[in-house]
């Protein structure tokens, strides 16, 4: 696993067992907060995640995460669902939410705006294009985001 990241590791180990249990790796997290580390791992499956689903991840990653060791200092893990208001990071979250009803800020100001709230109407090659609600459209590129989150409080407004 040389040249690897820590999240890249971890996925590698944890996806077989997702696989098993039905569920996917929305996203994987290792950060710092305070003095302590957290690995989080989001999951999702249709229907939905149930507490169940996590501890069953849980209990199934814990001992093959300590065996290969992908993490030299202590950590809490943590898995759980990636929630309603989900961030949307990797191609295939975009792709898979085109049409839903999304809230985005970018990193800079587009005509002195930061927080846009809309219709993700397409992605391609890392260009976002939402439709707002006065029917008026704005893209930027992914990197150029601080985050894009599903919103799913606002979904009828569009």
């Amino acid at each position: 696993m040389a040249g690897k990241n820590t999240v890249q590791k971890v996925e590698e180990i944890v996806a077989p067992f997702a696989s098993e249990l039905s569920v996917s790796i929305w996203d994987i997290t290792f950060t710092k907060e305070g003095t302590d580390w957290y690995l989080r791992i989001f999951i999702d499956k249709e229907g939905g995640v149930s507490i169940d689903d996590c501890v069953d991840l849980t209990h199934a990653v814990t001992k093959p995460l300590d065996e290969a060791d992908p993490i030299s200092q202590s950590y809490m893990l943590e898995v759980s669902s990636p929630g309603v208001e989900r961030e949307l990071k990797k191609d295939w979250h975009f792709e898979k939410y085109i049409g839903s009803a999304v809230m985005a800020r970018t990193i800079r100001p587009i005509d002195n705006v930061r927080d846009f709230n809309g219709v993700l109407e397409s992605y391609e090659n890392g260009e976002i294009t939402i439709k707002l609600q006065d029917d008026k459209r704005i893209s930027f590129n992914r990197k150029e985001a601080s985050y894009v989150k599903l919103d799913d409080f606002n979904i009828n407004d569009f």
